[in-house]
């Protein structure tokens, strides 16, 4: 009987009125009761299992709010949805089998050394913001907490020559997030300019706003400004510290060659100064947004200079995009954490930042040192490439190989690169997370497996 698919229990804690509505709507989901069946009436179901009708009718009620029934005047309850039709829902796994694998030598720059953070200062900055409990009650400012935006006003101007007012800085919740807000302001279908292989979160970005992405020609001083005199974009995006052939650092004189194009052309300079702050071995190079505020936006973030798991990053608008924003503000939320921002704000403004930075320096000056002597030893034929802002090292092995096999032979040797769209053929290490006294001996292992490969 069709009262059978509805079981009920008095015994039990669940309330009889749920205990209806779980029967019916498994019974209607498994196909057991198939669209247009009639359900028991109110007043038979009622007697059957000795319940009061205020019961059955809440549980008929909530199924009839979800579209499981329908109730049809004078003729009752009857089945509206079928579930046949659709395919069977994944077999739940356990969560636990998907956790981050631990690699014993990982050059994959997916963390930072922890020499570099002083932990418990970043933890006093959150407690002491988590402490005042009527900065937590409220939404706080979409375009970044006050506070939080002077102090990196200041901070920007100091480490990166940034001209800024607290008035044009924007802040969000990393690079992403940024740059849905910068395309969401220049608007829809335009044609913006890449370094090929750089970009691929950008990317992804760009073409959400129907942007044509198209690749730009480099030399070894960055983007080839006659490439950009061919394909005409609106935008161009550039990582002015880690570009060109060679992975290096975009010389002055190629900057203002790119800033007069811009105004010429009345494009609008994408500035990615990832990591701007961390060169050591000379001063930091000013950025291109310090020669040009007109038509550059300048984009900063704190992925590898603070934490990777403090995910605030923030732009610095020219004028006409800060209007367009102004009138749009009202109506826009705050994707970055109100308790991280006033933490970074208390971070910088005590100073604590700029201990961070030198010790950052020392440590990442001390790691890349070691990581190209290894390299010399282990691949004394190999070309390479350093970066010292990315943090990464290229080696060009003089004879080619499969990623695919080699990436599955470091595995086994517990051992991870860095990703890499740019050449199949290239092994990017990075030395940003990676402890030093490792170093040599991943080096070691990365070199074995390599020349197993080719032999």
């Amino acid at each position: 009987m069709l009262n059978d698919f509805i079981l009920t229990d008095k015994q039990l804690k669940t309330p009889l009125y749920q205990q209806i509505y779980q029967s019916v709507r498994e019974a209607i989901e498994s196909g057991s009761l198939k669209k247009g069946s009639k359900l028991p009436s109110i007043r038979s179901l009622s007697e059957d299992r000795g319940i009061s009708k205020t019961t059955v009718i809440g549980a008929y009620e909530q199924l009839c709010v979800e579209g499981y029934i329908v109730s049809e005047p004078q003729r009752g309850y009857f089945v509206a949805a079928e579930f046949g039709a659709l395919p069977q829902a994944a077999a739940k796994t356990d969560n636990t089998r998907g956790e981050r694998r631990y690699y014993e030598y990982d050059f994959s720059g997916n963390s930072i050394d922890a020499r570099v953070i002083d932990i418990g200062e970043w933890k006093k900055c959150i407690k002491d913001v988590i402490n005042r409990d009527y900065l937590l009650t409220s939404y706080g400012d979409a375009q970044g907490e006050e506070a939080l935006r002077n102090a990196l006003q200041h901070y920007a101007l100091g480490t990166r020559g940034v001209n800024a007012q607290t008035d044009n800085i924007v802040v969000g919740a990393g690079t992403q997030a940024v740059l849905l807000l910068l395309c969401s302001l220049i608007g829809a279908h335009k044609t913006v300019a890449v370094e090929r292989a750089r970009y691929l979160q950008a990317e992804i970005v760009f073409r959400s706003f129907d942007w044509n992405i198209i690749y730009f020609d480099c030399d070894r001083n960055g983007v080839r400004i006659d490439s950009l005199q061919h394909i005409q974009p609106d935008v161009v995006m550039i990582n002015p510290n880690c570009t060109g052939t060679r992975g290096g650092s975009m010389p002055v004189t190629r900057r203002l060659e790119l800033i007069a194009w811009a105004r010429e052309n009345s494009a609008l300079i994408l500035e990615d100064d990832y990591n701007g702050e961390l060169r050591y071995s000379t001063r930091p190079i000013p950025c291109v947004q310090n020669h040009d505020t007109e038509n550059t936006v300048y984009i900063g973030s704190f992925s590898k200079v603070l934490l990777p798991s403090v995910r605030l990053s923030y732009s610095v608008l020219p004028q006409n995009l800060l209007e367009i924003y102004q009138s749009r503000k009202h109506l826009m939320n705050q994707t970055a954490s109100k308790t991280e921002q006033l933490a970074l704000a208390k971070y910088i403004e005590s100073r604590k930042i700029e201990a961070h930075l030198r010790r950052a320096r020392r440590v990442y000056l001390e790691k890349s040192k070691h990581l190209m002597r290894c390299v010399a030893r282990y691949f004394p034929n190999a070309a390479t490439d350093f970066n010292e802002t990315a943090l990464y090292l290229d080696i060009h092995p003089p004879i080619p190989f499969s990623r695919d096999k080699l990436d599955k032979a470091l595995a086994e040797r517990s051992l991870r690169l860095t990703a890499n769209n740019e050449n199949a053929h290239l092994l990017r290490l990075s030395f940003s997370g990676i402890a030093q006294e490792k170093i040599d001996e991943g080096v070691h292992q990365l070199a074995e497996a390599y020349h197993i490969l080719i032999s």
